[in-house]
């Protein structure tokens, strides 16, 4: 992903929440995988399609805007899913702004979860930022997850333990790493600081639990959720798990789907892109959990051709995916500039006319 200039406006778009709840709604079926689809408790293939929903990663009030979002997302954009990115500091409280340890954010996301659950619409808690082991500071992407993540993922996966509705993404992006320190965990030594938001960060190692490790974490919490995995270079890699890198689950877990973030600046064509996927799609079930291209300039009111194409080959194959992302600043952006929730007509009408089909 990639993220603007955090905008903080007023909020512009108000809408009545708890009003709104269809508390009669049926229930939404918890979802499992077998072989390479996801199925629901009726052994029938689901596809997931929905947008992200940023903020809760860089802010612990959500901008005023966040639940406003969820609902645009579910209303009017017609996802079935939303990812939810999520910070373990402002879990926990310890972001530099907090004072009440945490309560007002994790209340924010259980009111999200809460409304897309009645709504019959899936929520993807995304672990997107850590601290690489020291509380408060150095926020942001990093590496890998770190042994605060635990602790994270203990607590989260309690709150949300069967949840029907609710799915785990193990951790945003990892990058510059070996596949073994991927699934296995070890010490991480990160040289870079990418991400990092506060303090002036310097190298550093720290522990990583690995993938494995944050699996382990919640099936011990009692939570069999359907979990989601991204792989390396910023989870655009699908192919260690090709190559003996899957997550290995217990019985009773309801299974790991295998996320791809798709952008065109990673380097690949088009074919080249399709090529890598279609060699996964058979094998593992997977969801491009993140992609986005938008144009600039002259071009800015034209269909974006990447994105044209990438949704009819993704609808062909009858894809998984989420965009990013549903805010004016976090781009690439399916909104235009403000919170009227307009979308960008390079990338976000692409999105929400693909959706409407659903």
């Amino acid at each position: 992903m990639r993220k603007g200039a955090i905008q903080r406006s007023p909020m512009l778009y108000l809408l009545p929440f708890f009003g709104t709840m269809c508390a009669a709604a049926p229930k939404l079926p918890a979802l499992h995988t077998k072989g390479s689809q996801i199925l629901d408790n009726k052994n029938r293939p689901v596809v997931l399609r929905g947008v992200n929903v940023a903020c809760m990663e860089w802010s612990s009030d959500g901008e005023g805007h966040f639940l406003d979002t969820v609902k645009v997302a579910i209303q009017d954009w017609n996802a079935n899913i939303i990812r939810v990115p999520l910070s373990q500091d402002r879990w926990f409280g310890k972001g530099p702004e907090q004072k009440d340890g945490g309560v007002n954010y994790r209340d924010l996301v259980k009111k999200a979860v809460d409304y897309a659950s009645s709504n019959r619409c899936y929520v993807l808690l995304d672990l997107h930022w850590n601290n690489v082991g020291e509380w408060g500071r150095n926020i942001g992407q990093h590496y890998m997850p770190d042994m605060y993540s635990v602790d994270f993922w203990k607590d989260c996966a309690k709150a949300y333990k069967n949840n029907p509705a609710v799915l785990f993404d193990l951790y945003n992006e990892t990058h510059d790493i070996t596949w073994d320190l991927w699934k296995n965990g070890g010490e991480v030594k990160e040289t870079k600081g990418a991400g990092a938001r506060q303090g002036t960060f310097k190298p550093i190692t720290y522990q990583s639990p690995g993938m494995q490790g944050l699996l382990d974490t919640i099936r011990k919490a009692g939570a069999r959720n359907l979990i989601v995995a991204g792989g390396l270079d910023w989870a655009y890699d699908l192919s260690g798990f090709l190559e003996g890198y899957q997550l290995m689950d217990t019985k009773e877990g309801q299974g790991v789907v295998y996320a791809c973030h798709n952008y065109p600046f990673k380097g690949d064509s088009i074919e080249k892109s399709l090529k890598k996927l279609d060699a996964a799609l058979p094998s593992i079930p997977v969801i491009m959990s993140e992609f986005g291209a938008e144009n600039q300039g002259a071009k800015a009111n034209e269909p974006n051709p990447w994105i044209e194409r990438m949704l009819k080959e993704w609808d062909s194959r009858k894809c998984n995916w989420i965009a990013w992302d549903l805010h004016p600043a976090a781009g690439p952006c399916l909104l235009q500039r403000g919170w009227e929730y307009k979308p960008t007509p390079s990338f976000g009408a692409l999105v929400k006319a693909s959706l409407a089909k659903q």
